[in-house]
């Protein structure tokens, strides 16, 4: 397989590289300076010939896309535009990452492919928008919403929280009341190369880690892990004033994921161990 990695510098795109190669297969790596996915004109010009290309290329900073509207909006929706367009000349087939920030959390159960979208941030707005320009762009194009997403190579919340027990900022005060599924970047990348071998019709697909918990839940086990005995106090998000508003149940059903590619991903806490297990912090705290 030879895979175009979009926005390949990244968290994720790292983790894809990694996984392409373990498997044997090729990648090129597309991302700033070299390659800009707002130069609609040139981009198709710059895409090898592949066999499938991941669009992993965002604004992902929710609270900030509230005050830099123009560049999220370019970057998730003209952007991703730009992208599917391009692969399409190319005729070549494209997963495109979103979001469960898409949804509004009201449902209080799983979100299946197929429910509706109500966006409650901006962040949100732009990623629907982005699926829907990639899905009329007229090639062979998926997207895969998933979410929470940490990894060894980016800002995180394992990370942060672990950076808080480094230099003893204790208690943690930590939201308890919105739900997801964090998912581990590797696991993610390794079900992304599965969906791509299976060249699944076009639409939408939810990729994330089996089970939920909320970002309180991720605490207490991220603790329970390293540093136990620390206490984590819950905290409610309107005692946070966030610019952008959050869902508060965002878990997405993976069923059809797990139909594609014949298995679900890891546990959130499946997750969890295999990243502490790279993570050069887990050994500094263990030994304190």
């Amino acid at each position: 397989m030879h895979a175009l990695l979009i926005g390949g510098k990244g968290m994720l795109g790292n983790d894809l590289l990694d996984a392409v190669i373990r498997r044997g297969g090729v990648a090129t790596v597309l991302d700033l300076p070299e390659v800009d996915i707002l130069q609609g004109r040139e981009l198709p010009n710059r895409l090898p010939p592949a066999d499938i290309a991941i669009n992993c290329a965002a604004f992902t900073r929710v609270d900030d896309a509230e005050r830099e509207r123009e560049l999220c909006w370019n970057i998730n929706a003209v952007g991703a535009h730009n992208v599917a367009r391009a692969c399409a000349q190319r005729r070549i087939p494209l997963l495109h990452l979103s979001t469960d920030y898409v949804f509004d959390g009201r449902k209080g159960s799983p979100y299946s492919e197929s429910d509706p979208v109500a966006p409650l941030n901006y962040y949100g707005q732009s990623k629907r928008e982005g699926e829907l320009r990639v899905l009329e762009a007229g090639g062979p194009a998926v997207i895969v919403r998933t979410q929470s997403l940490y990894g060894v190579r980016g800002r995180n919340f394992v990370r942060a929280i672990l950076g808080q027990l480094q230099q003893n900022k204790t208690p943690l005060r930590v939201v308890s009341d919105q739900i997801s599924s964090p998912t581990y970047t590797r696991h993610l990348a390794e079900a992304l190369l599965d969906l791509a071998a299976r060249r699944p019709p076009n639409g939408i697909v939810h990729a994330a880690a089996s089970g939920a918990c909320s970002w309180w839940d991720f605490a207490k086990a991220i603790v329970l892990r390293v540093r136990p005995g620390v206490d984590v106090e819950p905290r409610a998000t309107s005692e946070l004033n966030y610019p952008a508003p959050r869902p508060p149940y965002s878990v997405l059903g993976t069923a059809h994921l797990a139909e594609l590619i014949g298995r679900h991903l890891p546990t959130w806490e499946e997750g969890l161990d295999a990243y502490l297990a790279e993570e050069p912090l887990t050994a500094e705290l263990r030994r304190r």
